[in-house]
């Protein structure tokens, strides 16, 4: 079976001060990308599970996610998965919890509980179990399913090594960033009233905000750079995705995207290409 894990691109994140349990309140818009993880099961010629993902040294989430299973009386012969990376690592882009939700997904229908699982295992696990165009509230673990927008095209400049989700949230409580309750709430609604119609993220620029960029850019100066060449090439929003630290241009589609990544200099060419889906 080969499976895929689409990219999770943040089309804008408001962020609200910590909460007494240590997570921060957030506004976002998560869009699915066609840039995607592709997943090999197959059962194992061992007698355990086996989680391959070249390039990621240490345990990962995926790992996490088929030991969850188990733990949970998951009763399917050992398996063995081998994860083909495409989503950078630590990019912002969710791959780390596209590739959980995968592997969760093996099991659906068979364990219960899926949902609660997610959660447990991250927070933006959750959305990708069904990944879908959603507006997200709390910490993560609140979610609206929205139309699909119309499609666009993306560039996407990551650099390596990646942040952490931590380090960046970190450096947004040492900038004393992070928005009221109340300005959230109105926020969500203009999310919404936006996202609501199927239009174009490029018809609500002005909504297209993320509240860690600040604290990314100082995290990864060069950033500020690749933000402000995407701008020179065309983009109609720049910005980070999630916690960073890959910058981000918005095109009318896939061609324009494509045009506008060949005029990028050679000093970005680890950039992708992708555009949005309508349903991975």
């Amino acid at each position: 079976m080969v499976v895929r894990a689409p990219a999770k691109l943040n089309l804008c994140l408001y962020l609200g001060k910590a909460r007494d349990d240590g997570l921060h309140e957030l506004r976002s818009l998560f869009c699915p990308l066609a840039l995607s993880d592709r997943i090999t099961v197959t059962t194992s010629d061992e007698d355990r599970d086996e989680v391959i993902c070249e390039g990621v040294e240490g345990p990962n989430l995926a790992e996490a996610a088929l030991a969850s299973l188990r733990e949970r009386g998951w009763k399917s012969p050992p398996l063995r998965i081998e994860i083909d990376k495409r989503i950078p690592v630590a990019a912002g882009l969710g791959g780390g919890s596209a590739d959980a939700a995968a592997v969760l997904r093996l099991a659906e229908g068979e364990v219960d509980g899926l949902p609660d699982l997610a959660r447990e295992l991250g927070s933006d696990v959750p959305s990708q179990l069904e990944p879908g165009f959603t507006l997200v509230g709390g910490a993560g673990e609140r979610l609206e399913g929205l139309g699909a927008p119309a499609p666009f095209g993306v560039v996407l400049i990551p650099f390596e090594p990646g942040l952490s989700a931590g380090e960046v949230y970190a450096e947004a409580d040492r900038l004393g960033l992070g928005r009221d309750g109340d300005e959230l709430g109105e926020i969500e609604g203009r999310l919404r009233d936006a996202a609501q119609r199927g239009a174009s993220p490029l018809e609500y620029t002005d909504l297209l905000v993320n509240d860690l960029e600040e604290a990314a850019v100082s995290l990864r100066p060069q950033i500020a750079d690749a933000l402000e060449v995407l701008r020179e090439v065309g983009a109609e929003a720049a910005f980070v995705t999630g916690s960073g630290p890959t910058a981000v241009g918005l095109y009318p589609d896939i061609v324009a995207a494509d045009r506008a990544f060949g005029e990028l200099g050679p000093e970005w060419a680890d950039a992708i290409v992708t555009a949005s889906v309508q349903r991975p």
